[in-house]
């Protein structure tokens, strides 16, 4: 790691604590001795960065904001790419939104750095998420955002419809289609519905509140202890 690279994610490091943390936290986070951490305190204090703190009880960083720094190739890749991904396959408003930060990107880029950006190996396709899709997945990340509860009809896997009103959790998506995890008021349970096999979708008045039994997160670590049981039994076969 260079120490430019270093020095900024120490400082990031700094930013993000609320309490001082030791060179010895330090310098297992970043992989280099306390010895190097010490040097790159003094460094960063003798550059006019309010570094708090001593050796033996801990550093913190007030406020300070970062100047702008150049990314490397292929961070700027993964972040073209992430921005082109979200353009394509989210709603109208984020899509915008990506869009910008794409423009910003590519305002500050080199000469040399757009060429190699623009070979970018991978291809975003748009085909299959049309206008309807984008309005729907809209709605639903303003539900969950919200914490509203939603009202629609859906069709299931053999086209058998059904009415629901859910507790919207989270979008998430699995490498083919987005699916809404939701708390469904029916089931009392959790339950998974593709987004384009949606066919229409109210947002209600009511509200609803998550708790430890009943959030995204706790959806996700359910389906990681399934699948991992469903692993264990099929290696004691």
């Amino acid at each position: 790691m260079h120490k430019s690279e270093r020095l900024f994610q120490l400082v990031n490091i700094l930013k993000s604590r609320r309490f001082a943390i030791t060179a010895n936290e330090l310098a297992n986070k970043l992989k280099i001795s306390q010895r190097t951490i010490y040097r790159d305190i003094q460094h960063l204090q003798s550059s006019g960065v309010p570094v708090e703190g001593e050796a033996g009880t801990g550093y913190l960083i007030a406020d300070y904001d970062l100047p702008p720094m150049m990314f490397t190739l292929e961070e700027l890749q993964a972040l073209l790419l992430g921005s082109k991904m979200v353009s394509a396959w989210t709603d109208p408003q984020l899509a915008a939104s990506a869009q910008a930060a794409i423009t910003k990107i590519n305002a500050v880029l080199p000469e040399k750095l757009k060429q190699q950006v623009e070979e970018l190996p991978y291809l975003v396709s748009t085909f299959s998420h049309d206008k309807a899709h984008q309005e729907i997945t809209l709605q639903l990340r303003k539900a969950i955002t919200n914490k509203t509860c939603i009202e629609f009809h859906y069709l299931d896997v053999n086209q058998q419809p059904s009415h629901r009103i859910t507790d919207p959790l989270g979008l998430v998506y699995w490498g083919a289609k987005w699916t809404l995890i939701a708390y469904c008021q029916l089931r009392s349970d959790y339950r998974e519905f593709r987004l384009d096999r949606i066919q229409s979708i109210v947002s209600l008045t009511n509200t609803f509140d998550t708790n430890p039994q009943k959030n995204l997160a706790h959806y996700i670590e359910l389906v990681k202890a399934k699948y991992q049981t469903k692993s264990d039994d099929q290696c004691h076969q």
